[in-house]
């Protein structure tokens, strides 16, 4: 937490360098001079992404592709259920989504050749070393320039609850590959503290209706810092540094008690918290999956207003390593378990961004992208779960000005 005291508590050389990270993971004070693009324009078009990273690969016959007909052992567990696009039917968890099938696009045909635990062919096909938001940083700048929104940023489970484990700052999703660190993604609520990285305290009535006070009260403060160079360019930086510090986009859109009650509770997944029912493997033991069960919904609430705002692109990861990762082993629950434990919370989770996006009138301008790293093998294994499968993995489009009620492709 930043705090700023008026007179008898200079700030430290240590606590200033917090004002210059802005707690935003790479992205400081000095990084907002990129907020343009090297040739001047302004590439955003006031659209944005969001990509649910389903870790550990989905299985397309549990999800949109079932194979209810198919011979035992590879046929569809838990049965199917019809969608409101005749003749279409999902896994039965996907019951809340197949009644909104005509709103968005299922592909049937995606593959992504890998059949290991690697996010990287699939978000970054240029360069296995940077996932795609920090492509896209490199391109329309680390910070959008109209409002001073971190253009790309990675939500975690405990950004929206202390209590679960993590977060995870996994180095392939974090990774700029060959591009400047400045490109590094915005993580909010590192170590679970979601607000604390952008708070700010000062006497209400000397500061939080005077900017042009506390602009003089950070040269001040700027005056004391060593002379390392490291501040070179505060100065020209100040005014949108501080409208990020006084609850400017960032700190409003990552603070969810601004949001409307019912609209909160719309997207709430705690209802999916499964206590010890999934203790039985190691995962369930440390909390993985009541981490995605609980959370997942408000991450999608969080990704929404962050885009809302003038994000570009947010990853989700909710899954923490590779909840979807359905062996029936030691560490992974089985087909019928998995799909319980972090398929109805998904279900539930994307059908009110869904729902809520429409009502919004932002189904045009936040594209949703939904996938794993691969999908499952066809044939049921012994302990009931399925394999890695790198040959056909479930894929969700929806927004971004696409039309839904398609089904690309189709498997045999």
């Amino acid at each position: 937490m930043l705090n700023i005291y008026d007179g008898c508590r200079p700030l430290s050389r240590r606590r200033l360098l917090e004002i210059g990270g802005l707690g935003l993971g790479g992205l400081s004070l000095r990084n907002l001079m990129a907020a343009g693009n090297s040739s001047g324009e302004n590439p955003l078009k006031g659209k944005s992404v969001i990509f649910l990273f389903q870790q550990g690969g989905p299985s397309q016959l549990e999800t949109f592709d079932p194979k209810p007909d198919a011979p035992s052992g590879i046929r569809t567990i838990g049965g199917t259920i019809p969608t409101t696009l005749p003749g279409v039917h999902f896994g039965s968890t996907m019951s809340q989504l197949a009644r909104l099938a005509h709103r968005f696009v299922t592909v049937r045909s995606f593959h992504t050749g890998n059949s290991g635990h690697n996010i990287q062919p699939i978000v970054s096909p240029a360069s296995r070393e940077a996932n795609i938001g920090c492509h896209y940083s490199r391109i329309a700048g680390p910070v959008n320039p109209a409002n001073g929104m971190p253009n790309n940023a990675i939500l975690y489970p405990a950004a929206v609850n202390p209590k679960v484990p993590g977060p995870s700052a996994r180095g392939d999703l974090t990774s700029t590959g060959p591009y400047s660190s400045n490109y590094k993604p915005f993580i909010p609520g590192k170590d679970g503290k979601l607000q604390q990285d952008m708070q700010l305290t000062l006497p209400r009535e000397r500061f939080l209706h005077d900017r042009r006070a506390l602009l003089r009260k950070l040269d001040q403060l700027n005056r004391q810092a060593d002379t390392n160079g490291e501040f070179e360019t505060l100065d020209d930086l100040q005014k949108q540094a501080i409208e990020l510090l006084l609850g400017g986009g960032v700190s409003k859109a990552l603070d969810l008690s601004n949001e409307d009650p019912g609209t909160l509770a719309r997207y709430d997944t705690a209802r999916y918290h499964g206590r010890d029912s999934w203790n039985k493997v190691n995962r369930g033991k440390s909390g993985y999956y009541n981490a995605q069960a609980s959370t997942i919904g408000k991450l999608l609430l969080t990704a929404r207003r962050l885009c809302e705002a003038g994000c570009g692109y947010v990853t989700i990861h909710a899954s923490y390593v590779g909840v979807w990762d359905m062996h029936g082993d030691g560490n992974n629950l089985n087909m019928a378990d998995g799909m319980q434990a972090v398929g109805r919370s998904f279900d539930h989770a994307v059908s009110a961004f869904i729902r809520d996006t429409r009502e919004r009138g932002l189904q045009d301008k936040i594209l949703l992208v939904c996938c794993g790293e691969m999908g499952r093998t066809p044939k049921i294994n012994k302990n009931g779960g399925r394999d890695h499968w790198g040959r056909l993995s479930p894929l969700l489009l929806y927004g971004g000005g696409i039309d839904g009620g398609s089904v690309i492709g189709e498997s045999d």
